[in-house]
């Protein structure tokens, strides 16, 4: 065989190849420091995530069926409202991406009113579904659309024992971590929220955290833009009684 070169203002000329069998093979593998580099880094986000660390550039925030009809019925249903809002309002701060749905809107209702304009804000329109889980179709699309590092999830909302417990559940199956805010969520009976609360802090890549402790975790440090929105959104006063201690 014979290579021909041209093009580059030489003369036509013809050279001996060596045989394919001698010839050298080209890798186009990273050498390998590049390796170890590459390895570090993705070791290094894993084990922050298994940490528990919360960034603002890799959070994303769910509210899951905060709607009208479980008012009357829900055990602590202001405070779920009241974290969902700041956490929505926080999303405005920060920059976050947030998901919220509706349980059978039709028989349900909407959203409460008090979260439609930091949704709007953020152009969330809540998604309907009949899933218990918010991880229907229609979200998994929007998520897979999302930057890669947006891999930990913020869930709150209700009922903890079903749509939330299967949600995160959901989550943890696509590879993020996830914090579950425990003063914004609640079911009917505390004794449900109880044994959905143990059941989420003994599952792995599941924390168990509040909307206060999870916003100081983006902030990071008080030297921050953020920091005098987001401690007043903190200093609001909160639904009285609290809500049980896990």
């Amino acid at each position: 065989m014979r290579a021909r070169f041209g093009g580059l203002g030489l003369a036509p000329a013809t050279i001996p190849l060596p045989p394919l069998a001698k010839r050298a093979r080209v890798s186009t593998a990273p050498p390998p420091r590049a390796r170890a580099s590459t390895a570090m880094a993705a070791s290094s986000s894993s084990d922050a995530n298994k940490n528990g660390r919360v960034d603002a550039d890799a959070a994303v925030v769910f509210v899951c069926d905060v709607q009208e009809r479980f008012r009357a019925v829900v055990d602590g249903f202001a405070h779920c409202v009241h974290v969902s809002s700041v956490m929505c309002r926080a999303a405005e701060i920060l920059d976050l991406p947030i998901v919220c749905t509706e349980q059978y809107p039709e028989k349900l209702g909407a959203t409460v009113e008090e979260l439609q304009p930091a949704l709007a804000a953020r152009r969330t329109a809540p998604k309907p579904k009949k899933l218990f889980s918010m991880v229907t179709p229609e979200v998994a699309a929007a998520l897979d659309a999302l930057p890669k590092s947006r891999d930990v999830a913020l869930v709150m909302g209700l009922e903890a024992h079903v749509c939330v417990l299967q949600t995160a559940m959901d989550l943890l199956d696509r590879g993020m971590t996830v914090h579950v805010l425990v003063d914004g969520v609640s079911s009917q009976r505390a004794g449900d929220r109880a044994v959905a609360l143990a059941r989420l802090a003994s599952t792995e890549r599941c924390f168990l955290s509040t909307s206060e402790t999870a916003l100081f975790q983006m902030l990071k440090t008080a030297e921050s833009e953020c920091f005098k929105p987001i401690s007043a959104l903190v200093r609001e006063p909160r639904p009285e009684p609290p809500l049980p201690s896990v």
